[in-house]
């Protein structure tokens, strides 16, 4: 049997989280965003906040939730390249902004989102 390939899961999570974002109202702006100093993998817009979005994906929970995997150098590359988002579309002082995760597991009945709002803050 023939093994995926992992960016292809990636993309495909990240697929996922954008529709499951963009139900509950939320308008997905951007996506693999890219910066010098990394990369965000959704930029939505909650009404007139700026959402960047880290996705997770995990086939299953045995090692610990897909958030759980998001470390303080992660955050802090989060929160750089979010930083560089804001500057260069002029945002940065006139709209608020946040980050949330989106994690996507694989159960027996297809994908289960966990969406954490506020997941954390500019200190990472």
């Amino acid at each position: 049997m023939k093994k995926k390939n992992t960016s292809l899961i990636g993309s495909e999570a990240e697929q996922l989280a954008s529709d499951f974002l963009s139900v509950r109202g939320l308008k997905v702006i951007e996506r693999n965003f890219r910066s010098p100093v990394g990369e965000i993998d959704l930029i939505a817009k909650d009404g007139v906040t700026t959402v960047f979005v880290e996705v997770r994906f995990r086939k299953n929970l045995a090692f610990g939730t897909p958030a759980e995997t998001i470390g303080y150098h992660k955050r802090r590359k989060i929160v750089s390249t979010a930083l560089y988002y804001l500057q260069r579309e002029k945002l940065l002082d006139s709209n608020p902004s946040r980050f949330d995760v989106v994690s996507v597991t694989l159960g027996k009945q297809g994908a289960q989102f966990d969406w954490i709002p506020n997941a954390f803050g500019e200190a990472g």
